[in-house]
This record gives structure tokens, sequence and C-alpha cells, in this order.
């Protein structure tokens, strides 16, 4: 049995926490959430805490008993706080902006890039950072995944789009390895 799925999940103050069969929904003021739980996996609610149990029984009911446990901890926590991503974008010419619930990017393309931002996502772009922020973690890590593949960062000038907490490790170009005799 998974020691992180055994210890009990504590729903945070102003969250609110309801189970419909499989279906574990958390609101608060801030959005809604909501976990399908794995078959083998139940939940209950009782002293402020969710507590989750695997049948032992069920096929990769043990191993998935710790990622739920992770997973509902995410639910509750997001609806509460909400969750962001950060990504910087850099080259000449490089563009970001919203307009109509998309994400429009000129990235060096010979064309504009129009990224539909998904339902219950918030979307910003303030200077070369886009600001990605909504309530299920998801949903936020997909769309900010899809919008950094419009343009990897490269390895030469670190040009493109990068996670703000990515690090780039720049290689020397041909002429700086011409000069060190490799």
């Amino acid at each position: 049995m998974s020691r992180i799925g055994k210890r009990p999940v504590k729903i945070l103050t102003g969250v609110k926490v309801s189970i419909n069969d499989s279906k574990i929904t958390a609101k608060s003021s801030y959005g809604e959430a909501y976990f399908m739980l794995p078959k083998g996996i139940t939940a209950k609610i009782s002293d402020g805490n969710v507590y989750l149990e695997n049948d032992l029984n069920a096929k990769n009911s043990g191993a998935l008993h710790g990622t739920s446990a992770r997973m509902v901890k995410n639910i509750i926590s997001d609806s509460k706080e909400g969750f962001k991503k950060l990504l910087d974008f850099k080259g000449t010419g490089y563009r970001a902006k919203v307009e109509n619930n998309a994400l429009v990017l000129n990235m060096g393309h010979s064309h504009e890039i129009s990224l539909p931002v998904p339902p219950f996502v918030n979307t910003s772009v303030v200077k070369n950072k886009i600001i990605i922020e909504g309530v299920n973690r998801v949903v936020v890590g997909q769309f900010a995944a899809t919008v950094r593949d419009v343009r990897l960062p490269e390895v030469y000038k670190g040009k493109g789009i990068k996670y703000a907490t990515e690090v780039i490790k720049k290689k020397a170009g041909k002429a700086a390895q011409a000069t060190t005799g490799k």
C-alpha cells in the first residue's frame, strides 16, 4: 500500500469538496476543479479530510493510490489558489498578444500562429512574458506546453519560448569551437 496514499488529504478552508460516484469535485470562490478516481480507488470525507482507499484485488490500484491522493490534493489547492505557468520569449521581432480568446504568436514563422485559449484558463502577455493561469493544473500545463512547442528555445542564442524557470545551456558556435581547437 502506498505511504502517500494512506495520508489524509486536508480540505483547505473556503473549499467545498464533494464526492459523486468516482468524481471528486473541489469548489471555491476562485473556481471549480474535479478529478475522476481510477477503478479500484475509493474516497470518503470525514473530519475535514479526504481519505483514499484502494481495492487490493483491482489491477494497478496500488500503483495509482498515491497518484490519486496527490491529484486530489492538487485539485483542492488549485481551486483555492489557482495554478500559474510563466513563459518567457526572446528573439528579434517575436511578439505575442491575446485577442478574441486566442493567443496570437508571431515567432519568426511566415505567418502568425493563433492558439485558442482553453475554457477556464486566463492568458495574458506582459512585455516578453506569457502568463497562463487557471484552476486545472493539467489543462494549464498542457496549454503552456503547446505554446512552448510553437518555437522551442535554441541553444546558440537562446531565442524561442521557454518556461521562466527553465535554464538553457548555451553552446559555443562554430567560430568559438575553431579557436579552441576542438
